[in-house]
């Protein structure tokens, strides 16, 4: 079982409320007249850093001991956690070193670089990435900001839910990206401990869908990454995972895949009609809801996770389109 408490996440409110400032919750015209229902865009895209991730990685590293804020932090990711950790410690004058893999795109490693992270390239996978970081926390006293399967980025994460009743207390349905599970764990905790009858929808791409993999197992699987539009969604959910994969099941109404074609259809369909740009991660939400039916009048929330996307990526789509 889980250990998360509801007032952790009021905590984490507290804490994080200097530096991150509530998201707005935007009415779809285009999406409720498609659909029929209410639907609503949580712009989690708006925050400096360009992700949902700012808010557990403030969380966590606002958390941590002034000694142990000195020795530095360290984090492997697939772009956006790492941004979130590197924007924090240089907020907060802490040493970064921010492991990746190879596949991370040069858009974030770029955003890295500009933050003043040292950026530690290594291997193929996230879990190379992260075996770096325990290198680094025997060798240099540094503390690993994980990017999902830790209670206090969990509880940064669920500061989301509270935003989104605050905004839409008739909730119906909660539709949120899904890869290592920290933020679906954090909004479900809060939606499920206030209305339980609130729906909750995770979504992924059909290629290396770790966490539904593992959840059709009955433990955390390791899967080969794949090349994928939703590249924020590759990666590993831990061998040793303590908190998203039972949080994940518990909490989890609906798990659902979209391929590559439902996934930039939901990138171009924000683009041409909010005039919004959002990453394929963000996407797979929207290429959900194009092509589902929740009934006339249902509160549907999506959760746009984030926009950190190469810029010729989205003229390729164009282009295509």
């Amino acid at each position: 079982m889980h250990e998360l408490s509801f007032r952790e996440v009021w905590k984490a409110r507290k804490r994080i409320e200097p530096f991150i400032q509530p998201t707005p919750l935007l009415y779809s015209e285009a999406l409720s007249e498609q659909t029929g229902a209410n639907v609503y865009l949580k712009s989690e895209h708006d925050h400096p850093t360009g992700s949902f991730k700012l808010r557990g990685a403030a969380n966590k590293i606002l958390s941590l001991k002034e000694e142990d804020r000195q020795k530095g932090v360290t984090t492997f990711s697939t772009g956006n956690h790492g941004i979130s950790v590197a924007y924090m410690a240089a907020k907060l004058n802490i040493p970064c070193t921010v492991c990746i893999s190879n596949h991370v795109p040069p858009a974030k490693v770029n955003r890295l670089k500009k933050l003043q992270a040292r950026v530690e390239i290594t291997g193929v996978s996230q879990d190379d990435a992260e075996a770096r970081c325990v290198e680094l926390e025997k060798e240099e006293g540094m503390t690993i900001i994980k990017p999902f399967d830790d209670k206090e980025v969990i509880a940064g994460q669920g500061t989301i839910g509270l935003e989104i009743m605050s905004q839409c207390p008739d909730v119906d349905e909660v539709i949120i990206p899904l890869s290592g599970g920290g933020l679906l764990s954090g909004i479900a905790f809060v939606m499920k401990s206030i209305e339980p009858a609130v729906h909750v929808t995770g979504i992924t791409m059909k290629k290396a869908a770790v966490m539904q993999e593992s959840l059709a197992k009955g433990k955390p699987v390791i899967l080969e990454e794949e090349p994928t539009l939703a590249d924020s969604l590759l990666g590993g959910i831990g061998t040793d995972n303590r908190f998203t994969f039972p949080m994940t099941r518990m909490y989890m109404d609906e798990g659902v895949r979209v391929d590559e074609s439902q996934i930039e259809e939901g990138l171009l369909y924000i683009l041409n009609h909010h005039k919004i740009v959002i990453e394929g991660a963000a996407a797979t939400g929207i290429g959900h809801i194009l092509y589902s039916d929740f009934g006339e009048g249902k509160n549907i929330v999506a959760v746009l996770s984030g926009n950190n996307i190469d810029h010729e990526v989205i003229s390729d789509l164009i282009h295509k389109s």
